[in-house]
């Protein structure tokens, strides 16, 4: 199959390949990714998402479009809600920093597919630079939030796939902007150490993942997640179980 702008998020192309957020979802309850790949459940966009899409438009080409296409971002006065006018000033905030620009100044939307421990992925990168290197773009409320994201695991497969597809190891950093009061910027490179654990954390579990996707082993469910919450049946429990003892 050969991805495109098109159809990179379709169904068939979740079907068929994995992909770093398709991974995330097997990590988090294995039940709630299969519903996803099936098109059974769709997780929710919040306020929080739509704010990083507005940013990641921008540097797309694609603003207009976006805007026209969420009219939920206006007020009643047709006038930008807050957390928009939050996104137009990072946006703002980047351009005028050349550093930042510098880094985001690759081929935009880079789609490569490849095979990653016998496994077919996709990757779409934000900021591709043949030769230098790979950055994906970050809107975050703050800097220390980074980490709990897990992008480790983003940079470790995008770094495979470049490797697999030119044979070229490059470094992977994310342009990051805070939606702080005052705009935040940096860019921050992953350490080629973190990126080899977080591949061998890949290797570790994908085969497991593979074959619960391929219908070969049956989905665990969480029992946490909003998708677990969503389909199950009521139980008689304990009321000691909501006690801190």
């Amino acid at each position: 199959m050969v991805l495109t702008e098109h159809n990179y998020y379709g169904k068939e192309a979740n079907e068929c390949f994995f992909s770093v957020s398709q991974y995330k979802d097997f990590m988090k309850c294995e039940a709630m990714a299969m519903a996803k790949i099936h098109g059974e459940y769709e997780r929710p966009v919040t306020r929080a998402l739509l704010v990083g899409s507005f940013v990641d438009s921008y540097f797309e080409g694609t603003l207009p479009a976006f805007m026209k296409e969420n009219p939920g971002i206006y007020t009643r006065k047709n006038e930008l809600k807050s957390e928009f006018r939050k996104a137009n000033e990072i946006i703002g905030r980047v351009k005028s920093d050349p550093l930042f620009m510098q880094f985001m100044g690759g081929e935009k939307q880079a789609i490569m597919t490849f095979d990653l421990f016998g496994v077919p992925w996709k990757i779409n990168m934000d900021s591709f630079l043949p030769g230098v290197c790979i950055t994906d773009l970050k809107v975050v409320a703050n800097f220390k939030s980074l980490p709990l994201w897990r992008y480790d695991l983003q940079g470790a497969v995008y770094q495979a796939g470049v490797l697999a597809v030119t044979d070229e190891r490059l470094p992977f950093y994310l342009a990051a902007a805070t939606k702080e009061r005052v705009v935040d910027l940096d860019i921050f490179q992953i350490p080629q150490t973190t990126l080899n654990l977080a591949l061998d954390e890949i290797r570790y579990n994908i085969d497991h993942f593979a074959e619960v996707k391929a219908g070969l082993v049956p989905p665990k469910y969480c029992g946490k997640c909003d998708y677990c919450k969503s389909i199950k049946a009521a139980a008689i429990r304990s009321y000691n179980e909501l006690l801190d003892i």
